[in-house]
């Protein structure tokens, strides 16, 4: 099988059990669930897959050594991500940890063709649940690992903060000491932590991409308490959970509905907010390996440690946002 990728071009896959992964109902699923949530469905942001992510995810390992059961681990990773990703986690009041999909991974899976197809090839699916035993894979922030390093380069593209080339010249200088993903080149990792902040200020922790999806997390809460919707239908994709919520005749809904738009506007209101809301600051701190030694790009480089702490203190916090609705 052959596969083309934005990030890491022409790939083949040959292992029958990750032709048949890709194929699956419940990976298909994700071709359908955007990255960026109700953002990427209304046009705010580029509309990137997590099916998409999940094949980088896989390929990045596979192209940095892993061996097959960390590669089906990664194509598997963000298979329970619900319609609209991490919205769910504002629906949940999550906004800080984003980790619902984490958390009921285990049960969703369970439900899905998953378990037929690892039991076809005598495997048991619950052995590439736990992603903390896949250590490129993943890692606890704020190190790098495959997972953060290819919605990083795969954003950086769509958020116009790299170049192709840039891209070539990261991937080159990636490394595995240990078991862990790293960077040969201090310039790298200086390039990767400053970047990877720029990309969270420019979309994942942006004030007026927060702003929308805490509108579509209570306008869901609401669709979920008239029964316009159930919890059942997060297991469906974006546009039928979109189409369902829009369909309600209910003014309360549809004035929450009319929110969720690309013209409406986000103002900082210290003294009359529509709502206060936190989010998940991401960063990362990528090791450099010196001497045999992994050391933390904060401990080479005073300017950048002082840069990455004064980032996550301007961020953290609740934001009062004042919604100033799309013109009539």
């Amino acid at each position: 099988m052959n596969y083309s990728d934005v990030v890491y071009g022409e790939a083949t896959i040959e292992e029958p059990i990750l032709q048949d992964l890709m194929a699956s109902s419940a990976m298909r699923r994700l071709k359908s669930v955007l990255q960026h949530g109700i953002t990427g469905l209304i046009g705010v942001t580029q509309p990137v897959t997590r099916f998409d992510h999940s094949m980088g995810v896989m390929l990045l390992v596979r192209r940095m050594g892993g061996e097959l059961n960390e590669q089906i681990a990664a194509l598997l990773h963000d298979v329970s991500h619900t319609a609209f990703s991490h919205v769910v986690d504002y629906v949940y009041a999550d906004h800080d940890g984003q980790g619902y999909h984490d958390r009921v991974k285990e049960e969703y899976v369970s439900e899905t063709d998953l378990p037929a197809i690892f039991a076809r090839l005598g495997l048991s699916w619950r052995d590439f649940m736990d992603e903390t035993g896949f250590t490129i894979l993943e890692q606890p922030a704020p190190r790098l690992c495959a997972d953060r390093v290819d919605y990083f380069l795969r954003d950086s593209i769509e958020l116009e903060l790299a170049t192709p080339e840039k891209i070539d010249e990261v991937l080159a200088d990636l490394l595995v000491h240990n078991g862990r993903l790293a960077v040969k080149t201090i310039d790298i990792a200086r390039w990767i932590g400053r970047t990877y902040i720029a990309a969270d200020d420019s979309s994942w922790a942006n004030f007026r991409e927060v702003g929308l999806y805490e509108l579509t997390a209570r306008a869901i809460k609401t669709g979920l308490r008239l029964g316009v919707m159930g919890e059942a239908d997060f297991w469906s994709t974006d546009k039928p959970v979109w189409k369902m919520l829009n369909s309600s005749s209910n003014f309360e809904l549809q004035s929450q509905m009319r929110l969720v738009s690309p013209d409406t506007q986000f103002v900082w209101d210290e003294e009359s907010p529509t709502f206060r809301v936190s989010t998940k600051i991401r960063t990362v701190d990528p090791d450099v390996l010196i001497d045999g030694t992994l050391r933390p790009l904060s401990t080479l480089d005073e300017e950048f440690a002082v840069f990455r702490e004064e980032y996550i203190n301007r961020k953290t916090g609740l934001w009062p946002m004042r919604v100033i609705p799309p013109a009539s």
